[in-house]
Order: C-alpha cells, then sequence, then structure tokens
C-alpha cells in the first residue's frame, strides 16, 4: 500500500485561513454588536415612547395605563389630578375624552348611567385587550337591577370590600404628630343631632328616630324637616353636637358611607344603624362609636346618651382614638378611578364578571 504524504506547509496555511475566516463569520453573526444594545426581553428594540398611543389591543411595555372615564358619576366632573400625587399610583394615565376609546386599556362606567344606556353598550365594539369596569357606590336597595348586565364587565369597583377594586367611602388614617396634638372636642350645645334629606317610612332609620324621639330631644336638619344647611352649616351644627345619628339609608354588607365619617372627622359621636357592629370595626376603631344594635330598644339607647351627657370623662373615651389616627375624606370618583387603572396594570390576567346580579343583589 501506498503511504500517505504529510501536509504541505501551502497546504497547512490554507487550513489555518479558512479557521480563522470561519471563527470570524461566528463572531460577526452570533455576537452583539456593541453599536445595538439589548433591552431586558432580549430585542434590541429599546426605544418605546412613553407617550405611546397604541390602541389596547396592541400594548407597548412602557407606555401608561389609560383608564377611560366613560362618564362622571352624578355629572360631578373631578379634575383629571396626577394619580402618582394623590394615591401614590404611577403608569396611570385618566380621560373623559372618548375620542380616546379605543386607545383606553380600561373604561369606568358608573352603574347608574349604565342602566339608561345598556343597550348602546350591548352595541359596542370592544378592543380585545381593554377591560371595562363596573363602579358603584350605592347600595343594591338604591340600585336598579338589571340581569343583562351579566357577562358584561370585567372588573367591579365599589364600596364592597370583595369589589375587584375595592374603594372606601373615607377611611381612618395614621395621624401625624401635628394633627395629634391639634385636636380637641369642640364645644357642644346639643345632646343628638340627624341632618337627612332622604325620608321614606319604610326605612329602618325612619322608624328608629320616631322611637328614639320619644325619650330625648333629637336636633333635626335638612331637606326632610325643611331645615336645609350649606356646606359650612353642615360641618359647624354637626360639631356642635354630642352625638350624631349616623343611619344609613339601607343596610347591606360593607355599605358604611360619609354619615359614619363625617361626625368622626368634625368631633362627634356617631350613633350608627346600619350592617352589623364586626363590619364598622372592620373600617374603624371599636370605641369610636355607638351601634343601635348594643341597645334592646331606643328607649335604652336614649338613657345611655344621657348618662354618657352627665359623665365627661365617659364621654371623652370615643375620641382616645384621635390619640393616634385621622379621618381622611376621600376623592371617590378620581380615586376609584386611579385604583381601577393600577389594578388593570398590575393584573394582565383574563377576568370576567359572570352573575353581577347574583355577587350584588344577591
Amino acid at each position: 500500500m501506498k503511504s500517505e504524504r504529510p501536509l504541505g506547509r501551502r497546504t497547512l496555511l490554507l487550513v489555518l485561513v479558512a479557521l480563522l475566516c470561519s471563527e470570524g463569520l461566528f463572531y460577526a453573526l452570533y455576537t452583539p454588536s456593541a453599536q445595538t444594545p439589548r433591552c431586558s426581553d432580549g430585542t434590541s428594540n429599546c426605544n418605546h415612547s412613553k407617550d405611546d398611543k397604541s390602541p389596547a389591543g396592541r400594548r407597548t411595555p412602557d407606555r401608561s395605563t389609560v383608564v377611560l372615564i366613560w362618564r362622571w358619576p352624578y355629572g360631578h366632573r373631578a379634575g383629571l389630578q396626577s394619580c402618582s400625587k394623590l394615591f401614590q399610583i404611577i403608569g396611570c394615565r385618566l380621560t373623559a375624552d372618548r375620542r380616546e376609546y379605543d386607545k383606553a386599556d380600561g373604561v369606568m362606567f358608573h352603574h347608574k348611567d349604565v342602566q339608561g344606556n345598556l343597550s348602546e353598550l350591548l352595541r359596542m365594539r370592544r378592543p380585545p385587550l381593554q377591560k371595562w369596569v363596573w363602579m358603584n357606590m350605592e347600595s343594591p336597595g338604591n340600585s336598579r337591577r338589571r340581569a343583562h348586565l351579566d357577562g358584561l364587565f370585567n372588573l367591579t369597583a365599589s364600596y364592597r370590600r370583595d369589589s375587584d377594586v375595592w374603594v372606601s367611602y373615607e377611611r381612618i388614617v395614621e395621624a401625624s404628630e401635628d394633627r395629634q396634638k391639634a385636636f380637641k372636642i369642640p364645644p357642644k350645645d346639643k345632646l343628638v343631632c340627624w341632618i337627612v334629606t332622604h325620608w321614606n317610612m319604610r326605612f329602618r332609620r325612619v322608624q328608629y328616630y320616631r322611637e328614639l324621639s320619644k325619650h330625648l330631644t333629637v336636633h333635626t336638619y335638612g331637606g326632610a324637616f325643611e331645615r336645609p344647611l350649606g356646606l359650612q352649616e353642615y360641618h359647624s351644627v354637626m360639631s356642635s353636637c354630642k352625638f350624631y345619628l349616623s343611619f344609613e339609608n339601607s343596610i347591606h354588607k360593607d355599605y358604611i358611607t360619609e354619615k359614619l365619617f363625617n361626625p368622626m372627622r368634625v368631633g362627634a359621636v356617631p350613633v350608627v344603624l346600619g350592617p352589623p357592629r364586626e363590619n364598622y370595626e372592620e373600617l374603624v376603631p371599636a370605641g369610636s362609636f355607638i351601634h343601635v344594635d348594643d341597645f334592646k330598644s331606643p328607649q335604652e339607647l336614649a338613657e345611655h346618651l344621657v348618662f354618657l351627657d352627665q359623665n365627661q370623662d365617659a364621654y371623652e373615651r370615643f375620641f382616645r382614638w384621635r390619640q393616634h389616627f385621622t379621618a381622611e375624606r376621600s376623592h371617590l370618583s378620581l380615586e376609584h378611578a386611579c385604583r381601577i387603572c393600577d389594578h388593570i396594570k398590575r393584573h394582565k390576567v383574563y377576568t370576567v364578571v359572570k352573575s353581577l346580579s347574583k355577587w350584588f343583589w344577591g
């Protein structure tokens, strides 16, 4: 057999050149260029504008989440202040301009406005990724039930703590040292007060008031008693009373409104009629209010209020919570919109409210 000849110098040089060329080609194809920076997602397209106007169906990573307020609740138009300034929510933009409908990530619909335009909503085209949010701060007893709402919305926003987006009417928050020192119980010249406009003899609050007023004097104001008050008078009268009847117009789970928080803020002790005491204690300190259900009858409650009127130390115990906390007013419609936006920004999963009627009205 003929023996193999060793490779010549020329052949060896050609092999080395070929290897060097292939290495350079591999480096050029597979190594990121210093002129093309890579983004965190592995792509090279890092120029996402923060003012991107892409529709909700084609969301880009860095643009603000947009929520359209279909109609301001009760026509009370609020300023579109920054969600970051009021609620420390970043990356959100609110609009009331319906021309931005196709660009909105979510649309907030107030229940009272929906019930009069339901047929319009059922015909509307919706971008694939856009979420419709049902918003309501009224109780089931004050909200018209509509079966066609089932399956129409993606999220709920209300006073109910089991809503997708929960917003309390008002809240108790930690007070600054200055506010703790500043609070003084206002001067009092009335024992019990009640300011009310909506009067209905079937309401439990009306029936309870009529029995209670047989045993002590209740100073009454508002449209129901033909003694309307302006905003300044409203707070002035309330603060001049030792006790204020914080009676809700209907009794439902979590339905605890400004009727509780207003007297707490101005320095009166609320006497509440609404959901059970346990529900109230989830929102405010247990010793900050009196619940009518703690007494066997309106007469027994009246006797207790008279006792507290005659015992200042016992009365002042209802204000101990002010050593650490204060009552904070809410920006209801605006806060709903901001917290809806924050929820949509943080939750990208598919959701639908299949039975709004059963959940809310039972």
